[in-house]
């Protein structure tokens, strides 16, 4: 081509490169097809997962500590939750899940346990928190998230993080609780985040929190057959 090159140029799938003083021409195509074991599909499924819920999260301004960002940090913990299998490039493209034991939030205070029941016959979100804790310099931030079918795609959408008054707990046998009938809901979650403020904007110290939801939408996306049919939109497993 009346060129001298030094390293390599790739022009209508041939790479030319110099080679102890010789020029190499070769191949640049690959006719091999991709390496797709079970484990890596599912691991594959996951990480297509953990980023559709981080798009919904993260406008929540979420507060995960010690990763080397928010992001990786909620990506560790949150993959660990179940896999889930969608095929791609249809309805189901894109799809979100909630699911029980979501990370919401994850810091160096005392995590609240946390989960649903009934008060005097309404529903509620019972906590280990006690009256005294009420008095210390803490806020609450309630995370509420929905499950929605957008079309025919579920889809979770989080529907907002309030600031929890300390009038609105309720006293239930040496704990505190929120009741309301919004508790009942099947298809939403909730968590209580436990957070010191700070006057350095992004330094708020809070605890470590998950969801806790009685949907179960999300465990017919987990089965063998989800998984195979999954696969073979993908061109199937190796």
């Amino acid at each position: 081509m009346g060129l001298l090159l030094n390293g390599s140029v790739r022009s209508a799938g041939v790479t030319f490169y110099l080679k102890k003083g010789q020029m190499i021409v070769r191949s640049s195509k690959t006719v091999a097809k991709r390496s797709c074991t079970r484990r890596q599909f599912i691991q594959r499924q996951r990480m297509r997962h953990t980023t559709a819920l981080w798009q919904q999260l993260s406008g929540c301004r979420p507060m995960f500590s010690g990763g080397k960002s928010t992001y990786a940090r909620f990506a560790t913990l949150a993959n660990r939750l179940p896999a889930v299998f969608v095929p791609c490039n249809g309805p189901l493209d894109g799809a979100s899940f909630l699911m029980p034991e979501m990370p919401v939030s994850d810091g160096s205070l005392t995590p609240i346990k946390q989960q649903l029941g009934s008060v005097d016959g309404i529903a509620a979100l019972l906590t280990d928190l006690k009256p005294s804790d009420l008095r210390r310099p803490e806020k609450f931030l309630l995370y509420t998230a929905e499950q929605r079918i957008e079309g025919n795609k579920p889809v979770v959408r989080f529907l907002q993080v309030r600031e929890v008054a300390k009038e609105e707990f309720t006293e239930v046998g040496g704990r505190l609780a929120l009741t309301g009938d919004e508790f009942a809901d099947p298809m939403r979650g909730w968590a209580l985040v436990r957070v010191i403020p700070s006057a350095t904007p992004g330094e708020d110290r809070c605890s470590t929190q998950i969801l806790v939801t009685n949907c179960r939408l999300y465990e017919q996306y987990t089965t063998e057959e989800a998984l195979q049919q999954a696969a073979q939109s993908y061109g199937g497993l190796t």
